[in-house]
């Protein structure tokens, strides 16, 4: 059970410099004196709303001057090194306060200290003392140790991009839901939130997956009840959302109905598709695609794919017919296999390495032989990641405060002494590349006078099932 605290003051704070330390996106403070280790307080924010959201503890407490790097300290911190300057010609030094920031499970309302711009910087005493405990750490244990000895070493950060990009999207959280996952995800791995980033959990809102193949293949959905317009205007429409999820772009213009093109899909390659609900496609599918497809994109179609997405099995005259015409045909459930995996593991779906997979005829081998592929890319993906881990972890002491870092050599020997097939350092190096890009963050780099020297430690893991 965590051990509970009286704490009588609190430290006055500018707004924004609080809620960066209760975002993580800090631990530092600048009081206006010397704070003792170890002492607790509540941050009081220096506005008109005296609502306290938050205590800290203070774990070590700096003095600089201008002798050190305000550039590197700026770049760490959420002051910028114009402000700094103006600080120390004000009083000559700067006291740096490494704060253990705890949230308090609710709001805590103070009535307003009428002078609280006068006491910026400083202790004020708080009308009744607050009751806290360590149930909340903005950061956990490791997480703190790192960024504790990144700025006691003023180590320059190691992706200012992704800052950057965090700092521009911010403003966008509240409105945008899309802006605030990415956000946290930043968050996380830039070691501003404890949280971790996995594999999010089966979202309601893509329910709809399950019903591909149900709608396509009516033997399936066992639908008697529903006309045959009903369902392929069904189909029609699921396969348009399963297209778009996969990320071709659907031309909204071609809605299928009599005599008109079902789906055309213009990037990152023309693709011509013809839906067919039931319990078998018809063996004028081909032509019929043919004929519709022509009248609306006149030669343009000679240069798009063609594809046919129905049930069952094809008869030995619609295999042929799709022969001849250069026209590709996948069952219902082949569709709903790539939306899963695109599910699984979003951006696994390469399309234009897909292209290569629709070739003339029947081809859900193909699509099966092309899912198998690149599964078998994402778990060699997660076996070299799980390898620098495990290195990262045969030195426990060491880890918890600083990332261990390993040569391209280092990971490859550990991984080809327990797979196969065995790598090059060449293609590890290529795949750690990947890894540590700031738009995947599963490694980070540190890069060397070459390609051989360049360093890469662990951040998060990529989980397979």
């Amino acid at each position: 059970m965590n051990q509970q605290f009286s704490i009588p003051t609190a430290l006055c704070l500018p707004v924004l410099d609080i809620e960066a330390l209760i975002q993580g996106r800090t631990i530092a403070a600048l009081p206006k004196m010397f704070i003792r280790p170890g002492q607790r307080f509540a941050l009081y924010p220096a506005d008109s709303s005296a609502s306290i959201k938050a205590w800290a503890k203070c774990e070590l407490c700096q003095i600089l001057d201008e002798t050190k790097p305000l550039d590197i300290l700026s770049k760490l911190t959420i002051w910028t090194p114009k402000l700094l300057k103006e600080i120390l010609q004000k009083q000559q030094y700067l006291f740096l306060a490494y704060l253990r920031v705890y949230q308090l499970p609710q709001l805590q309302e103070i009535s307003v200290n009428p002078n609280i711009q006068e006491k910026l910087g400083k202790f004020v005493s708080l009308p009744n003392s607050l009751t806290v405990s360590e149930t909340t750490p903005v950061l956990n244990d490791r997480t703190f140790a790192q960024r504790k000895h990144q700025l006691e070493k003023l180590e320059p950060p190691l992706h200012p991009e992704l800052e950057e990009l965090q700092s521009a999207i911010a403003s966008l959280t509240i409105s945008q839901p899309a802006a605030k996952q990415l956000d946290d995800d930043i968050k996380a791995f830039l070691g501003w939130s404890s949280d971790k980033l996995i594999i999010k959990q089966p979202d309601a809102n893509l329910a709809w997956i399950n019903d591909i193949a149900k709608l396509g293949d009516r033997s399936i959905e066992k639908d008697e009840g529903k006309s045959n317009y009903q369902a392929g205007t069904d189909f029609e429409i699921i396969a348009r959302r399963s297209l778009d999820f996969l990320g071709f772009k659907v031309e909204e213009n071609y809605k299928g109905g009599a005599g008109g093109l079902d789906l055309f899909c213009s990037q990152p390659y023309p693709l011509v598709c013809e839906c067919k609900a039931g319990k078998s496609i018809p063996d004028r599918a081909v032509e019929e695609l043919d004929r519709i497809g022509k009248r609306h994109l006149k030669e343009n179609y000679l240069q798009a794919v063609r594809l046919i997405i129905g049930p069952g099995k094809p008869t030995k005259n619609l295999k042929e017919s799709a022969e001849i015409s250069k026209t590709s045909i996948i069952n219902v459930m082949s569709l709903q296999k790539l939306v899963e995996l695109q599910v699984k593991y979003p951006g696994a779906i390469n399309l234009v390495e897909l292209k290569q997979y629709l070739q003339p005829g029947q081809i859900d081998y193909k699509i099966d032989e092309y899912i198998d592929k690149a599964e078998r890319e994402i778990k060699l993906r997660s076996q070299i990641i799980t390898v620098v881990k495990e290195l990262s972890e045969q030195d426990n002491e060491s880890s918890k405060t600083t990332h261990q870092s390993f040569t391209v050599t280092e990971i490859r020997v550990h991984y080809n002494a327990t797979h196969n097939p065995r790598l090059t350092d060449e293609a590890v190096h290529d795949l750690l590349i990947e890894f540590s890009s700031p738009l995947t963050g599963y490694l980070g780099r540190r890069k060397g006078s070459d390609w051989n020297s360049d360093r890469f430690y662990f951040l998060r893991d990529l989980p397979i099932n």
